[in-house]
């Protein structure tokens, strides 16, 4: 039977027990509703969503129409919509439930099914166990009542809310008129990104044509991820074209924000998820209250843990996942994932967003245009404040889930005592007490970082790769980033041989 991992299940179209199909979909159903009603919140509100996959629709109505049977009033979003609009629908509406039928980023042979519990957070341990066991215990065909669909009511709500955030966030002061590349990849997103960064002032935006309609065939990317090599090219070569100030691409349920930027020769590249981070981070801390608190994940940069403190912040540190993040403390006002997962906006999406994320980029991008500066002015800024903080990942693509488990045992079993000619301190993350506790081996040396773990939604062994070099000055980082080159080659080595 498909598990509960990264905030429900997901898995490959197919029949049986260990598929995505009607006959999960209902189980898992049948599964909340007992767990809900034990927990005497039979009765309350459920919001279901869906993205644009095969089978989406299908799963939806089956969702939608096991709570209705079951006494739940339900808000069924009447198209495929990005991921976030189900988490706010879920705290706006303070509902005890929401799931959104999506893979995410998965290959186009996946569907999955999302959950978020009341407060609009996703579930997390003890409550997905707990919902195994009822599931397990379904054996009674399932009763189903038909459900209409809602209006788009929710929808409105939620991109009024996303339009606010450059006022809310991004404060006063003068923003430049800027140019936006955009592409869903086949997604949901498309449509309430130029409709949220429209509204919020941004109308001057190209979009990848051969990738801006839902197509869960994703037919113009191996894998619709922006992060994976060459999932971006084309819209890069369109933010080329068109002499674009920053290119957007969503992930395809919306959740995830990937940044791409011109360099002085006019070539492009993508930002990674830290930088990204960290920018929206300093955006976000510079208007928040004092005490304000950050957040990111123990794989994720550490650069964000000295910015914090020195805008007077506090900074918190979680496990992957924004089932994790949003978790993470009182006074929360932002928190990211180095997976180019953002969460701007808490109050109100208790989840990472690709959309207002987006919205809050084109506001950063056109207030340092403004000041005639730019994103990566603004990163080597950072660089002489904090030091060069250098990331990189190793993706190692396994057989099997068990294939990448087995080889982090293999090196708890025997952890090297120095990496790439560093003396490197252990940390497995197995034997921390709590939250914290979890499948993952930290080295770190006095100037570099080494993440190893398990996926947790892929058969890949991920690694995650940090160095530190000292800058005087702008004029030391031309060299500076010649030696991070060189040491994090070194680590990439070092795990292509694990």
């Amino acid at each position: 039977m498909l598990r509960f991992g990264t905030a429900g299940l997901r898995g490959p179209l197919r029949d049986g027990p260990d598929g995505m199909n009607v006959t999960t979909v209902t189980r898992a159903t049948a599964g909340i509703v007992d767990w809900l009603r034990g927990r005497c919140l039979g009765g309350g509100a459920v919001v279901v969503g869906r993205d644009a996959r095969h089978g989406s629709a299908e799963f939806a109505t089956a969702t939608a129409e096991i709570f209705a049977a079951a006494g739940f009033p339900v808000t069924l979003l009447a198209r495929p919509l990005p991921t976030p609009v189900v988490a706010y629908a879920v705290r706006e509406l303070g509902a005890v439930a929401g799931v959104q039928i999506t893979a995410s980023h998965n290959p186009a042979t996946d569907n999955g099914y999302k959950v978020y519990l009341d407060g609009g957070s996703q579930l997390i341990a003890p409550a997905d166990r707990e919902i195994e066991r009822c599931i397990e215990k379904v054996t009674e065909p399932v009763d189903r009542a038909p459900v209409g669909p809602a209006s788009d009511d929710m929808v409105r709500r939620y991109l009024r809310r996303v339009a606010e955030l450059p006022a809310l966030i991004g404060g006063p002061g003068e923003r430049a008129d800027i140019r936006i590349a955009l592409t869903p990849l086949h997604g949901v997103g498309g449509d309430l990104a130029v409709e949220a960064l429209t509204a919020a002032g941004y109308a001057d935006i190209h979009v990848v044509d051969e990738q801006f309609e839902p197509d869960p065939g994703f037919p113009t990317v191996a894998f619709p991820n922006p992060e994976e090599p060459g999932a971006t090219d084309l819209l890069l070569a369109l933010a080329t074209r068109v002499g674009a100030d920053v290119a957007i691409a969503l992930d395809p349920d919306a959740d995830r924000c990937a940044v791409g930027v011109p360099r002085p020769d006019g070539t492009w590249r993508m930002l990674r998820g830290d930088e990204t981070g960290v920018l929206l981070g300093d955006c976000v801390l510079r208007t928040a209250a004092a005490d304000a608190l950050v957040a990111t994940t123990i794989v994720s940069s550490r650069l964000l843990s000295k910015l914090a403190p020195a805008r007077g912040g506090r900074y918190a540190e979680t496990l992957t996942g924004f089932k994790w993040l949003a978790r993470a403390g009182d006074g929360l006002v932002y928190a990211y994932e180095e997976a180019i997962g953002h969460c701007v906006d808490p109050a109100k999406v208790r989840d990472k967003d690709g959309i207002s994320a987006a919205v809050l980029v084109a506001d950063l991008v056109a207030r340092l245009k403004a000041a005639d500066r730019t994103l990566t002015g603004e990163l080597d800024d950072y660089a002489v404040e904090f030091g060069l903080h250098a990331g990189d990942q190793v993706a190692l693509r396994l057989a099997s889930a068990a294939d990448a488990a087995a080889v982090v045992e293999r090196l708890r079993a025997n952890p090297p005592d120095e990496i790439a000619g560093e003396p490197v301190k252990y940390t497995d993350q197995l034997q921390v007490r709590g939250r914290m506790r979890t499948d993952a081996l930290i080295f770190e040396g006095a100037s570099s970082r080494v993440v190893v773990r398990p996926s947790g939604t892929e058969p890949k062994l991920k690694c995650y790769l940090e160095v530190v070099e000292p800058v005087g000055s702008h004029a030391g980082l031309p060299a500076a980033r010649t030696a991070a080159r060189v040491r994090l080659s070194a680590l990439r080595d070092f795990c292509l041989t694990l």
